[in-house]
């Protein structure tokens, strides 16, 4: 549950940090939830000097303003096999009704994105509406976050491990999700720091590991509406965020609570809301959550006076999407919603303008899977900074 917070003594926080710390740290040779053994080769580490250093700033101009652009060639050179040395192939779709025709498109299919789904193990870049790469890891569950770096490299969670790897498909770091515990959201931090949570028991973990020293930075546990029901640790989480202020942005899905941590762990704002599945933090201040339970997309201010929200009511019949996972806002003001659909029927993605007009609508089973999260690739930003990348 949620406890009153209180202020804590430096010397509590250290002892907090040593003792979270630690317990990360010997976590890490657990055997694999999926079965597998915990002792997958160690890969070198990215090299430091495939970023730029030190990042751009903030309101970057030309071809600085939209880096993911400028490596969008790597997936289709030379070098890029087939498939990588550690894919593991998925069972080909089958769709049961042809897609649709005239489907709204206003030029956003030809938007080059980033795309995972819950249910199907392939991820994608999709250029120009075709699939330019993919990436596919086998059965199980279950892809739930992406992020596509400046340096061309992709991060991403698959519940029982999180890992990033090179356009080229090699491997160049991963974690595995020590046993009975998973990860479905992760943030890179600058060029050497990822974000992830690790939901289990006795509650789910933040941790902020330095991936090339491979330093537990930050090791912190979240409130869990149990501390002993294993049946609670698949719905802890699927979404936590840092924020352009260095916050918390944490999403508790089965505790239907949006909190908003401070860089110690107090908490500073919230929002009350049935099954949060995502929620961002804006770049005017308010935050956009997304309700699976409901199906409803909510922009809130901080005071958390709802300012725009999008429901079934607003969408015409035949764009419905049936279930929304997460969303993202655009640069244009559009927010593009994620659906996984409904048995593989009805769109996978749909974008709307802020007055709520469909713009765009993605409803392709035969070459793609659901949509859990969707990177869009020409929006400005660099992903590594948080609060650039609205997704």
């Amino acid at each position: 549950m949620f406890p009153k917070t209180s202020a804590l003594s430096p010397a509590r926080i250290l002892t907090a940090a040593v003792s979270f710390g630690l317990l990360a740290l010997l976590a890490l040779p657990v055997q694999a939830q999926d079965g597998g053994s915990n002792t997958h080769p160690s890969p070198p580490a990215p090299l430091l000097n495939s970023y730029p250093s030190p990042l751009p700033a903030v309101q970057a101009t030309g071809s600085n303003a939209k880096p993911l652009l400028k490596q969008l060639h790597r997936f289709t050179a030379a070098n890029v096999p087939e498939s990588g040395p550690e894919e593991q192939p998925v069972p080909p779709l089958v769709a049961t009704d042809p897609a649709p025709t005239g489907l709204p498109d206003k030029g956003a299919s030809q938007r080059p994105m980033l795309y995972i789904g819950e249910g199907y193990n392939k991820m994608y870049l999709i250029n120009h509406g075709k699939t330019q790469w993919s990436y596919s890891t086998g059965g199980g569950n279950e892809y739930d976050d992406v992020w596509m770096l400046s340096n061309g490299n992709i991060l991403f969670t698959r519940m029982y491990y999180i890992a990033e790897i090179t356009p080229s498909k090699q491997i160049v770091w991963r974690y595995d999700a020590p046993r009975g515990t998973e990860i479905h959201t992760c943030q890179l931090i600058g060029f050497d720091k990822v974000m992830f949570v690790l939901n289990g028991l006795p509650g789910p973990r933040l941790l902020i590991v330095n991936i090339h020293t491979k330093a537990v930075e930050v090791d912190h546990q979240l409130p869990a509406p149990s501390s002993t029901d294993v049946k609670s640790i698949h719905p802890q989480f699927r979404r936590v965020r840092i924020t352009a202020q260095g916050t918390y942005l944490a999403s508790f899905l089965s505790m239907g609570r949006v909190v908003e941590y401070d860089k110690d762990f107090k908490e500073i704002w919230h929002y009350d809301i049935p099954h949060p599945w995502a929620a961002i933090r804006l770049k005017n201040g308010n935050t956009l959550i997304t309700a699976e339970q409901d199906v409803l997309q909510r922009e809130v201010n901080p005071k958390g006076e709802t300012v725009w929200e999008l429901t079934k009511d607003d969408i015409p019949p035949q764009y419905w999407y049936g279930n929304a996972q997460s969303v993202t806002r655009l640069d244009n003001g559009d927010t593009i919603v994620c659906s996984r659909g409904g048995h593989h029927q009805g769109p996978q993605l749909v974008e709307v303008t802020r007055d709520k007009k469909v713009v765009w609508v993605m409803q392709d089973w035969t070459h793609y899977g659901p949509a859990t999260a969707v990177q869009i690739l020409d929006d400005t930003g660099y992903p590594e900074r948080p609060g650039d990348s609205l997704h």
